[in-house]
């Protein structure tokens, strides 16, 4: 699948999008897909290497680097972002952490790392772009959650809990914020054939399982996620506001 099979939306020529996580997987293929779109992107992640290789494919695209765990650097990393390429009328709650883990070993400091990881930093990105949404008269904010939860998913509680609330933050967020005409939505990935997945957990059989659960046959790539979250970026999705959009295969 090639870039040249998206829809282009004039409506995101010139913006400016803010995207965390956005070095590698999912992140990347978003990053590519805004900058296809002739939208400014900025992104931050804490891998120097990818983020470095990313941006050099485009004068479109710069990054800063951030342990998103860190709210102060998390703020200052997007206000640098906001001098270079200006305030962000998109943002793009991306980057989380799927590492697998056992209910029996989680300890109270494991859980508030994941919480952190996972779901702390979408509000206070939130908190720090939405002032100039709000200046620019309006904009767009998608959250990434997961339908591991939807699935009763097992092996990652902590991570499943996270991504349960992403979609409680965008319903309220999309409260408070749409009488500034900024929209608030949740895109629900099913299981994303990223290099990582790849690498970790994609197996035959596991592959196998998940096209039995899928309705439709085919594994879900990085570009089908990025597709969606561009429509729900875009003025076509004017009245999208506080919802899930499932990409996940019609898993069950």
């Amino acid at each position: 699948m090639t870039q040249s099979t998206f829809a282009t939306y004039p409506s995101l020529k010139g913006k400016t999008v803010f995207i965390t996580g956005g070095a590698s997987g999912i992140g990347a293929e978003l990053v590519r897909s805004f900058a296809a779109q002739g939208a400014s992107v900025g992104f931050v992640d804490l891998d120097e290497a990818n983020s470095q290789t990313l941006s050099d494919t485009s004068d479109a695209i710069t990054y800063e680097i951030c342990d998103l765990k860190d709210i102060k650097c998390l703020q200052d990393a997007l206000a640098k972002l906001a001098s270079r390429l200006g305030p962000a009328t998109v943002l793009v709650n991306n980057a989380a952490n799927d590492d697998r883990h056992s209910w029996q070993d989680v300890t109270p400091a494991y859980w508030d790392d994941r919480i952190q990881t996972n779901l702390r930093h979408h509000f206070f990105a939130i908190q720090s772009v939405a002032p100039g949404m709000i200046a620019a008269g309006g904009g767009s904010i998608i959250n990434m959650g997961s339908n591991s939860w939807h699935e009763t998913g097992g092996g990652f509680p902590a991570y499943a809990t996270s991504k349960a609330a992403v979609h409680g933050l965008t319903r309220t967020m999309a409260r408070d914020l749409g009488e500034h005409r900024i929209r608030v939505n949740t895109v629900v990935p099913g299981w994303i054939m990223t290099d990582r997945q790849k690498q970790l957990w994609a197996t035959p059989e596991t592959l196998e399982k998940q096209r039995q659960r899928q309705c439709l046959p085919d594994l879900i790539e990085p570009v089908y996620v990025a597709r969606m979250v561009v429509f729900l970026a875009s003025d076509d999705a004017a009245m999208c506001s506080a919802n899930n959009y499932m990409v996940e295969g019609g898993s069950i």
